[in-house]
């Protein structure tokens, strides 16, 4: 209906005002946590999410159902109930904090672990000032990256107890609580407990950040990797790296150089060091746990090191600390299977920091009979997926071979799927294809332009994981991205994120942008008045969305008013004069005396120019009015009586 397109105007209005950004997140499910507590201060109760609420929906749907073994006899207490002196942290949050419950959320235990090792990003997940002392009303809250944007979670501290224990994560300090509230706010955020079952760590990195994950098997490690972790390090990612398991009894086993298999360490440091007569490179690696390090070159107590400065020595070994250790970027690449990457984007780096990714945001959704064309295995089909169109501009300043190319990274995730595992689905097998392209982002490719042109670059693999990324280099230019589900006909909402090193110009569907292939129009594209007003000429039902028919109408409209105004904008500005205006509206089949044309011209003329987006609202209007007039008087009398609904 028309207010829910109003209340989306409204948002959209609120997120070009910062609305969703790290400084001011969004209320999930419109619960203002300040608010809140001081309503239940004042009221001396303590708060019950009705959101959320302590019952078996909350714990799950299949082995976490109700009436299932796994939930018989839980009770949902308050921290209150089950010690006398509850804390919601104890001494800052640490590893010790994350011990693992009944519930299969190991990667996101893992993802909590990392999180702790940078305070500044812990804190924006767990904000500031909350406590079990003073003012203590039963209510907390969490921030989350979220699909493009920071929302914050409102929850009670009612918590899954059997046998007087905390069922899912708990802290090692047991009055200690931070952990198990986060995971509850994180379980809200996702429909229920069990929906957490299951999953990638870098799920958890982006969730808490915002930023993008990348993968790298190190046997097949790119050449420029060790640039890639450099600049990752600048940019103070998130960096994590692991030794493969081939059986359950290598889990946690150390091999005789002091690594544990399937076990997750931090990179931490890289530098390249003069050692006899050459230059080796090294990589400082953290076992987040303490204990256990690397006894091979470069260890701490190596002979590798007498052959170094002695300054350059002191300095790279006194900043270490425990379970912190050096080694050689050729032992790292031979003995770890696997480096992921979590990339900051800007709004989660510090304020002065110049080196970052520039960042692009693209919505999109895939709709069966038309936009979920499958991949490209599906050729009559493919073509109507999504399209977004990206202009690399400037290459690398260090690029490792002698082409000029520029780096970015794209990263397409689906939305919200671990909603639907309610209701027996999960992620779709997503991926995406890459091809050159000139013209205009607002054209839509079709099947021919596909059938004659293969793709450039694109995702290594389809892949039902949530996120799908590739880091890619190619040669300054003009592309387009095209995501897809693996089969033609899935459903589902996804958002599409392109990071550049360098200038880039990006658009497609879902940003706003301009229908003209040359650049001789001026205008910034459609206005928000404008699409309201083109979606109410064709809105034929009152649902206010346009069927794909009615938006096949509407285009050809927008083509056949496009070519007038080219066709009158007779100096060729880019704008029209009223007089060409004049030309134009009788060319399009609207006759009007001297003073209705003053009105628009008033109406529409911004310093006596009209541009192509003021000119396509007003003969939307136009055919609006002339179109209801004519039904008004189907005599055909040239005068008509209307009531009061009517007029409006």
């Amino acid at each position: 209906m028309l207010g829910g397109v109003s209340g989306r105007i409204h948002m959209d209005r609120q997120k070009a005002g910062g609305l969703g950004s790290v400084q001011q997140a969004i209320y999930y499910l419109n619960q203002d946590f300040q608010a809140l507590k001081e309503e239940y201060i004042q009221n001396g109760s303590l708060f019950e999410d009705p959101m959320f609420p302590a019952e078996p929906a909350s714990m799950g749907f299949k082995e976490l159902g109700p009436f299932t073994t796994k939930t018989r006899g839980v009770e949902w207490k308050r921290p209150t109930e089950l010690t006398a002196n509850p804390q919601f942290i104890v001494d800052g949050a640490t590893r010790t904090d994350i011990c693992q419950g009944a519930l299969g959320d190991c990667w996101l235990l893992a993802a909590i672990g990392s999180l702790t090792l940078n305070q500044r990003l812990l804190h924006r997940v767990v904000p500031h000032g909350q406590s079990y002392g003073h003012q203590y009303a039963g209510i907390f809250h969490f921030q989350f990256w979220q699909f493009g944007e920071w929302v914050d979670v409102v929850i009670d501290d009612r918590l899954p107890v059997r046998d007087g224990e905390l069922l899912f994560v708990h802290s090692a300090e047991g009055s200690e609580f931070w952990s198990a509230l986060l995971e509850k706010a994180y379980a809200k955020l996702n429909g229920s407990y069990e929906a957490l079952s299951g999953g990638s760590t870098t799920e958890g990195f982006e969730d808490f950040t915002g930023g993008v994950s990348e993968m790298f098997e190190l046997q097949r490690a790119p050449r420029d990797l060790h640039r890639i972790i450099g600049k990752a390090l600048e940019r103070q990612s998130l960096l994590g790296c692991s030794i493969d398991i081939t059986s359950a009894f290598d889990m946690e086993a150390v091999t005789f150089k002091k690594l544990v298999k399937g076990h997750a360490y931090s990179v931490t440091g890289l530098r390249q060091v003069e050692y006899r007569g050459r230059q080796e490179r090294l990589i400082r690696i953290r076992n987040p746990w303490g204990q256990v390090e690397w006894t091979g070159a470069w260890s701490d107590n190596s002979t590798e090191w007498s052959a170094v400065d002695s300054a350059e020595k002191d300095e790279l070994l006194c900043k270490m600390e425990d379970g912190e250790f050096w080694m050689s970027f050729r032992d790292f690449l031979h003995q770890f299977s696997r480096l992921e990457i979590c990339n900051l984007t800007p709004d989660a780096l510090s304020e002065d920091s110049t080196s970052f990714w520039n960042t692009t945001i693209f919505e999109g959704g895939w709709r069966r009979g038309s936009t979920a064309g499958g991949c490209r295995n599906h050729p009559n089909t493919f073509w109507i997926n999504p399209q977004y169109k990206i202009r690399l501009l400037e290459e690398d300043d260090d690029p490792e071979d002698d082409e000029a190319a520029c780096s970015f990274l794209v990263a397409l995730m689906q939305k919200d799927r671990r909603h639907y595992r309610r209701h027996g689905q999960d992620m779709h097998t997503i991926g995406f294809a890459i091809y050159e392209h000139r013209g205009s982002p607002s054209i839509h490719m079709k099947k021919d332009f596909f059938l004659r042109h293969s793709s450039c670059a694109r995702s290594e693999t389809f892949i039902n994981l949530r996120e799908v990324s590739a880091r890619l280099r190619l040669p300054p230019g003009e592309y387009l991205i095209v995501p897809s589900t693996f089969e033609p006909s899935k459903e589902a909402d996804f958002v599409l994120r392109v990071f550049t090193e360098k200038q880039s110009e990006t658009g497609g569907e879902g940003q706003r942008t301009l229908v003209f292939a040359d650049g001789d129009l001026q205008t910034d594209g459609f206005s928000m008045e404008s699409c309201r007003s083109m979606v109410g000429l064709m809105d034929k039902d009152g649902s206010a969305r346009l069927g794909l028919l009615e938006f096949q109408i509407l285009w050809n409209k927008i083509r056949k008013w496009l070519g007038i105004f080219r066709e009158f904008d007779l100096d060729k500005s880019g704008c029209m004069s009223s007089y060409e205006m004049r030309l134009a509206l009788e060319n399009g089949g609207f006759r009007l005396n001297n003073r209705l044309h003053q009105m628009l011209v008033a109406r529409y003329a911004e310093g006596e120019l009209i541009d192509f987006d003021n000119f396509t609202c007003c003969l939307v209007k136009l055919e609006a009015m002339f179109k209801t007039f004519q039904q008004l008087d189907g005599s055909g009398t040239g005068s008509a009586q209307m009531n009061l609904v009517q007029v409006r």
